[in-house]
């Protein structure tokens, strides 16, 4: 049985952006930057994009994790824990407001 190399946080953004590898993206925002703990303070009751994470019990080890999260369950998710209606929205404001800095 062959084991995956857990993925990054970072990993997982750029995954979920249509993005593959840093390298690909000269302008590559952390998810520690794009998600910092002012942004999940003011839009949710967490301080890390981690722990929102850990909340909805998302095991996320490999590419196939984030691909078998169900998008409904993470927009679940999103509109339970955070002021948003969905991960996109979340997605869209934390990238804007990253970009206004």
């Amino acid at each position: 049985m062959r084991k995956h190399k857990p993925m990054s946080f970072d990993e997982l953004l750029m995954d979920l952006q249509g993005q593959r590898t840093i390298q690909d993206d000269p302008n590559h925002v952390s998810l520690d930057d794009l998600f910092n703990e002012t942004f999940m303070s003011k839009h949710s009751s967490f301080n890390s994009f981690g722990a929102f994470v850990e909340k909805g019990n998302f095991q996320v080890q490999t590419q196939e994790d984030i691909n078998n999260i169900p998008d409904e369950l993470f927009d679940r998710h999103v509109a339970r824990e955070t002021d948003f209606a969905d991960w996109k929205s979340m997605l869209d404001t934390a990238t804007k407001e990253h970009a206004n800095k």
